[in-house]
């Protein structure tokens, strides 16, 4: 059996102690890759630096409350500062981050660990950052584009400069759908360093449920139609939308969202604005660990994103045996593309939802067919096609 393959981990979306949602899916991606035996990995995740911990700062004073050290599911993560100063931080950044980077990496290099792949996600300031350090500790790196990096932050242009010259340096650049592969190709990356090693689905963690026995378990009603929407509470995630759809839908179908975030003002405001508070609960933050009740309670999860590059919770959803009503963008299409899996939203708007939704409730998928358009997204494919790809790097 060939040695294990050293890989270092670079990217500020990782989760921990302090925010242990954030990123998850770059944690997820990771350990199945490390479940194959063949990977060695240690991950600098840096948070900002703030200097007041404490919730009434908000996100900032989750990042000073962030371990600088921390072990997460059996491997090792940093957690050091970098400086983001409002304003300019944008531009700044990838500079800032970079010297984070390079300073535990060197401090990792000095206790052992060289890395043979640097493995860095999400383009700007990430993947720009990490291409920094790699020149710098002369080891090679690949980047995952994961969504707003590529089809947002290259409309300025300094940021799209350094993402095209991130991208020719790099060994690769993988798109977590085919539509950011597109994207990169687009906007002048080379097709033949693009590959695209979509995000799978625990079909472990997320499995179904009988209906009831999950409505049981979170003590929630057993009559009536149920919806969730799941996310953070950004405007981007369309939680909104969903509220507003619940006005027009018959008075026995309720909605959960599960999430927390900066719009639950809003969102509560907006319940009680229309005397929604019998139909709307906002659930707050759950474990991802714990997201299979909610799931399988559920008719359909909705998600009504203005922006995602591959949405992790419709494919937990489905393997839950819930289909899914999305908006039609990016790489939703590519997850949602049978009847089995549910249905594509006509536009981002509540009418939308609900005409989707009616479709559905016409036509519901049997939860066995579901569960197997899931199963078709596991994550073999993609471990087997990053130990390949980072096999073939380190022997170069």
């Amino acid at each position: 059996m060939p040695r294990p393959l050293k890989i270092l981990l670079m990217s500020t979306l990782y989760p921990s102690a302090a925010r242990p949602v954030h990123g998850i899916f770059v944690e997820t991606r990771l350990r199945e890759l490390l479940g194959s035996g063949e990977v060695e990995a240690r991950v600098i995740a840096p948070v900002p630096w703030f200097p007041f911990a404490g919730a009434r700062f908000g996100e900032y004073g989750r990042y000073a409350a962030t371990p600088r050290h921390e072990r997460r599911n059996g491997i090792d993560v940093s957690h050091p500062r970098y400086f983001l100063p409002p304003r300019v931080g944008m531009n700044l950044a990838p500079h800032t981050l970079a010297r984070a980077f390079l300073g535990e990496a060197r401090r990792l290099a000095a206790e052992g660990f060289v890395p043979d792949v640097i493995d860095a996600h999400y383009y700007y300031p990430d993947g720009v950052a990490a291409g920094i350090a790699a020149a710098r500790l002369g080891r090679p790196f690949v980047v995952t584009a994961r969504g707003t990096d590529v089809n947002l932050i290259p409309d300025y242009p300094y940021p799209r400069q350094l993402i095209l010259a991130t991208a020719a340096q790099a060994r690769a650049s993988i798109g977590v759908c085919q539509a950011l592969s597109d994207r990169l190709a687009e906007l002048g990356a080379d097709r033949c360093r693009l590959r695209t090693f979509r995000n799978g689905v625990d079909l472990v963690r997320f499995s179904p449920v009988e209906r009831a026995d999950a409505r049981r378990h979170l003590g929630i009603a057993n009559d009536g139609p149920a919806l969730v929407s799941v996310g953070h509470l950004v405007e981007r995630k369309g939680h909104h939308l969903a509220v507003d759809a619940i006005r027009q839908l018959p008075a026995d179908t309720r909605l959960y969202v599960i999430g927390e975030g900066e719009e639950r003002p809003a969102l509560e405001r907006q319940i009680r604005q229309h005397g929604l508070e019998t139909r709307v609960r906002l659930v707050g933050a759950v474990a991802n660990t714990e997201l299979k009740w909610w799931y399988s309670a559920a008719d359909a999860t909705v998600l009504c994103s203005s922006r995602e590059g591959w949405a992790n919770v419709l494919l937990e959803s489905m393997a839950c045996g819930t289909p899914v009503v999305a908006t039609d963008i990016w790489g939703t299409p590519e997850v949602v593309s049978s009847p089995a899996a549910g249905r594509l939203m006509a536009a981002r708007t509540a009418d939308a939802l609900c005409a989707a939704w009616a479709a559905l409730r016409a036509e519901p998928p049997a939860r066995e067919a579901t569960r197997r358009h899931a199963e078709g997204f596991s994550w073999d494919a993609t471990t087997r096609a990053q130990l390949a790809l980072f096999r073939e790097i380190a022997d170069a």
